[in-house]
C-alpha cells in the first residue's frame, strides 16, 4: 500500500456530487476534504494546501472561477479540475486562463475522475524506482 496520499479538495454545492467524489477519492486511497462554495474552498486551501481540487463553477457565495483565481493569487500550486453542467465557452476559457488543469462536464464519468486522480498522483507522488 502506498504510504503517500493526495489531499483532494472537493467543492460543490450539491451534496450528491460531494458524496460521490468523496467516495471515489477514498477508494483511490487519498484524503478528501469538502467545501460547499468557493469561499469555503479558499479557506480550506489555506489550511490543507491541497494537491488536487475538483471544483464546481456555479455555486452560491463565491463561484468556482473566482475561488480558483483567489487560490492562485495566494500561491496555491494545486491541480484544479473544473466541473460544470454548463458548456459556456467563456466560462471554461476563464477557468483555463486562471490555471485549471481540466474542465469536465457534468454528469461526469467516474472512470474519468479516477484517471485524473491517478495522473495527478503519478505526477506528484512518484513511486520508488524499481531495482
Amino acid at each position: 500500500m502506498e504510504s503517500h496520499r493526495l489531499n483532494v479538495l472537493i467543492v460543490d454545492d450539491q451534496a450528491g456530487v460531494r458524496y460521490l467524489l468523496d467516495a471515489i477519492v477514498r477508494e483511490e486511497g487519498h484524503k478528501p476534504f469538502l467545501a460547499v462554495n468557493g469561499q469555503e474552498a479558499v479557506e480550506q486551501a489555506k489550511k490543507i494546501n491541497p494537491n488536487l481540487v475538483f471544483m464546481d463553477i456555479r455555486m452560491p457565495v463565491m463561484d468556482g472561477t473566482k475561488a480558483l483565481e483567489k487560490m492562485k493569487e495566494m500561491g496555491c500550486s494545486c491541480s484544479v479540475v473544473i466541473m460544470t453542467a454548463f458548456t459556456e465557452k467563456e466560462v471554461i476559457d476563464k477557468a483555463r486562463t486562471n490555471g485549471a488543469l481540466k474542465c469536465i462536464i457534468k454528469p461526469f464519468d467516474v472512470g474519468e475522475i479516477r484517471q485524473i486522480i491517478h495522473e495527478v498522483s503519478q505526477k506528484l507522488l512518484p513511486k520508488a524506482s524499481a531495482i
